[in-house]
């Protein structure tokens, strides 16, 4: 039976099982997309991404990128905890930025210190949320209508609408209904106080994956749609960080920062298994 190198990583994190954890499996060209898939059910993690050889001659190498229930074009935590195990296996990018290659194109990937980071892809979707929508979060959320400060829609990929809450202790209050939240794919955001919640952060982000009904850790893709929403609405600096994945006893701090024309998401990962894969 065929091998391959295969790690699990922690994202968004400088500590072992305080992240978002990824499975990844190295030069996984022989593998068929239902072998893929069967892996990724497998593994349970909400995602496993699977490193290839690029297609397109300006990228340094293909990402799949796949959940327990189906494949994804794009994700945050993924493209940073794969890149850096590409990078870890001994590989170099060719340009000034590593170029992954995935289902919505080319994403540019940079060294930030001990960090990576990754350029936010345009937003597939993105203005008001429709009132019935409005209605569904509130009712799924168990909260009052006027506690919704703000709202968008942010999807780049994986299908995000975000509201803002008025306090840190608002969103790690929630409680979901999720059959109330139907298939949506839910951000919630609201600003730290400094002085009530520390300098550690600016912002409390959690995702609610509906049609799982689950919650993730710490969530690349969202806070990248999180990011371009409101630094372009001026409810954000240019540059903060956000924390994730409170509630869960983990600690995920996700790093924004606007140059120029692009918003980079950056956050720490650590290697917490390696090994050999038979399938």
């Amino acid at each position: 039976m065929p091998t391959f190198a295969f790690q699990q990583v922690d994202v968004f994190t400088g500590k072992r099982l305080k992240g978002n954890p990824l499975a990844v499996v190295i030069g996984a060209d022989g593998l068929s997309d239902d072998t893929m898939a069967a892996l990724a059910r497998w593994t349970n993690l909400s995602e496993t991404t699977f490193l290839l050889k690029p297609a397109s001659p300006e990228a340094d190498y293909r990402l799949r990128i796949f959940t327990p229930s189906g494949e994804l074009p794009f994700a945050g935590h993924p493209t940073l905890g794969s890149c850096h195990v590409w990078l870890n296996a001994g590989n170099s990018a060719r340009q000034d930025h590593v170029v992954q290659e995935c289902g919505v194109g080319l994403v540019r990937i940079k060294r930030d210190g001990n960090r990576l980071a990754f350029a936010a892809p345009p937003l597939r979707r993105t203005g008001a949320v429709e009132a019935d929508v409005l209605n569904q979060i509130v009712r799924g959320l168990r909260i009052q209508p006027g506690a919704i400060k703000a709202s968008q829609w942010i999807d780049n990929g994986p299908g995000w609408v975000a509201v803002m809450l008025g306090s840190r202790a608002d969103v790690l209050a929630l409680k979901p209904d999720y059959p109330a939240l139907g298939r949506l794919k839910l951000g919630v955001i609201a600003p730290w106080d400094a002085a009530r919640d520390g300098e550690d952060a600016a912002f409390e982000v959690r995702a609610f994956i509906c049609d799982r009904t689950d919650e993730d850790p710490v969530t690349g893709s969202l806070n990248a749609g999180l990011a371009q929403w409101l630094i372009g609405a001026g409810l954000a600096p240019d540059a903060y960080v956000a924390s994730q994945g409170t509630v869960l006893g983990r600690e995920g701090r996700v790093h924004v920062e606007r140059q120029r024309d692009d918003i980079w998401i950056g956050g720490e990962t650590v290697t917490c298994i390696e090994g050999k894969l038979t399938l």
